[in-house]
């Protein structure tokens, strides 16, 4: 049993760390990783899960004296990560965490950006909550207002930005009776300064792992929000669903073709809907009328992708995923205009240890995808773990791939960011190029033993911008005597080797049932985490209260199977 905060104990570190004295014991970091026997492994189950992935199994944190360290700043080569869940004055906060972080970037001005994730008050307590933090100049320094609504259990954030600059978060709530699995969008028009929610509590719908994009192009589905979740723990009942009204209101939700679960979604350039999601088989789904307001959409195109392996739970990430479904589609105007990109860090069909990020795509509109392509090029090595693989395309049509990566370690535990990328539309990669201190995942747990399910990135046309978790900062209290915080770092081709191209097989039909046919058109050493202490940023605004809504009824959840 971890033991409680102590002031008592934090109060030494604080005032090392004040005399610029803690640099001296972050510098025995790699050390101390090093010196651990072996990997802790958790059981690895395949998908389909059977029980979900959230639980509320514990009250709110009780008030506690706070006590801060200087934020942490990781120097590694020419890759910098910030730390963005601070203080009103930019420190680090002793004995909270946060994880599952997902970025969104305003296009029209890249320095303004938004993280949100998963916030833990305290390591003694497994109740998380929306926590939120907001740049205007670059990822540099970063403003944490506090967490959407105070008590309430949240999850799962994921967030968007429109082609306007507005901020859009969604986030899954629920009970600790886990009555039900509920969603909500909230939105930021002044670059996550504040969030208003846009519906009643509870009114998305939604369920376990959901995911969600918005349409940016200039056609009839223009604004429209669209998200999935798995169905087996829905708020109700089906798969997905839309608004069209950026959230105010949502339709009834229907079920998906061979129920995918576990992805993500997005728009081509004509409006199509696509998402992807599953284990194995994985699968894209198209609907090419979820863009017609008058319409309850359909899903016309069901198309079977093979990334070589399965989607897993476990492994190095405790109860955890080693990653789940990313899909991105190209909007260059180049010749790659509409390919379709689709991602997962998969235990390999022939092994039973360590997972590989793996890469297919389509150039026909999905109606067929190439043979996996394993993007993390180190040998093969089952003992080996490559998680969270995440991708984004760039406005030129540069697709950024970032994953956590454990080739360097001795224990095959302690992880790195990892990034490649590739400029012509994933048929070669770049080598593979670390960008983070290496930390250990297995650090800081909050009572909930893993480091989130995924991390995210959003790319412009000179590189990407990563939101991820790590566990740089020293705490006594803390398993492992490190804890888990959220880190914003800026990846760009030019921080790498100059590229000798690996070759993404070329694309073979695969298997296509349609439902309801239409006919539509070598390794870096790493150096030392340094800790920096950095000027107090400017306090961070009052979040605009919002009114209590009034409750709505809901229908009666179907029977959900014992955990």
């Amino acid at each position: 049993m971890k033991k409680k905060l102590s002031a008592i104990n934090y109060l030494p570190a604080v005032a090392l760390a004040k005399a610029g004295q803690l640099l001296a014991t972050v510098l025995l970091l790699p050390l101390a990783l090093a010196s651990a026997s072996a990997q802790t492994l958790a059981p690895i189950r395949k998908q389909p899960f059977n029980e979900p992935l959230e639980k509320y199994n514990m009250p709110p944190a009780p008030p506690r004296k706070i006590e801060t360290s200087p934020r942490m700043i990781s120097q590694f080569g020419v890759f910098t990560s910030f730390q963005a869940n601070v203080d009103a004055s930019g420190n680090n906060i002793l004995g909270d965490c946060a994880n599952e972080p997902s970025i969104s970037v305003d296009p029209t001005n890249g320095n303004k950006m938004m993280i949100a994730w998963r916030q833990f008050n305290s390591i003694n307590s497994d109740f998380r909550q929306a926590g939120w933090g907001y740049t205007s100049d670059g990822g540099v320094h970063w403003t944490f207002p506090g967490v959407l609504q105070n008590g309430i259990f949240r999850s799962d954030p994921v967030t968007k930005s429109d082609e306007v600059g507005n901020f859009f978060c969604l986030s899954l709530q629920s009970t600790q009776a886990q009555s039900f699995f509920c969603d909500d969008v909230w939105r930021s028009t002044n670059g996550g300064q504040t969030f208003t929610e846009q519906s009643p509590d509870e009114a998305g719908h939604g369920g376990d792992k959901e995911w969600f994009t918005i349409d940016t192009t200039g056609g009839t589905g223009h604004g429209f929000l669209y998200q999935f979740w798995t169905g087996f723990f829905a708020c109700d009942f089906g798969e997905f669903n839309r608004s069209i009204d950026s959230g105010m209101t949502w339709q009834t939700p229907i079920n998906i073709p061979n129920s995918p679960d576990t992805g993500a979604l997005d728009v081509d350039t004509n409006g199509n809907l696509f998402l992807a999601g599953g284990g194995s088989p994985f699968w894209c789904v198209r609907s090419s009328n979820a863009r017609d307001p008058g319409v309850t959409p359909t899903f016309d195109q069901t198309t079977q992708v093979n990334l070589g392996g399965d989607l897993i739970q476990g492994g190095i990430n405790g109860i955890g995923l080693c990653g789940q479904t990313f899909i991105a589609i190209d909007h260059s105007g180049t010749a790659t205009n509409n390919n379709i990109y689709v991602m997962a860090s998969v235990i390999p069909f022939s092994a039973s240890n360590g997972t590989d990020v793996m890469f297919a795509r389509s150039t026909d509109g999905g109606v067929s995808f190439s043979a996996p392509h394993r993007i993390n090029d180190d040998p093969v090595n089952q003992n080996k773990w490559h998680i969270f693989g995440t991708l984004s395309v760039a406005p030129n049509g540069r697709i950024d791939v970032v994953w956590l990566d454990t080739r360097n370690a001795a224990n095959n535990t302690d992880c790195q960011l990892f990034y490649s990328w590739s400029t012509d539309g994933g048929a070669t990669w770049a080598p593979n190029v670390a960008a983070s201190n290496s930390f250990n995942p297995q650090a800081g747990f909050p009572q909930n033993q893993k480091i989130g399910d995924y991390i995210t990135i959003v790319s412009d046309n000179t590189g990407g911008n990563v939101a991820y978790a790590a566990t740089y900062n020293v705490n006594p209290n803390a398993v492992a005597g490190h804890e888990q915080d959220v880190y914003y770092v800026r990846v760009f081709p030019s921080g790498g080797p100059t590229p000798t191209p690996t070759v993404t097989p070329t694309a073979t039909p695969s298997a296509t049932p349609s439902v309801t046919p239409t006919a539509t058109p070598t390794p870096t050493t790493t150096p030392s985490v340094t800790p920096t202490p950095t000027a107090t940023p400017t306090p961070r605004p009052t979040p605009t209260p919002r009114s209590v809504p009034t409750p709505r009824g809901r229908p009666t959840p179907l029977p959900r199977p014992s955990p």
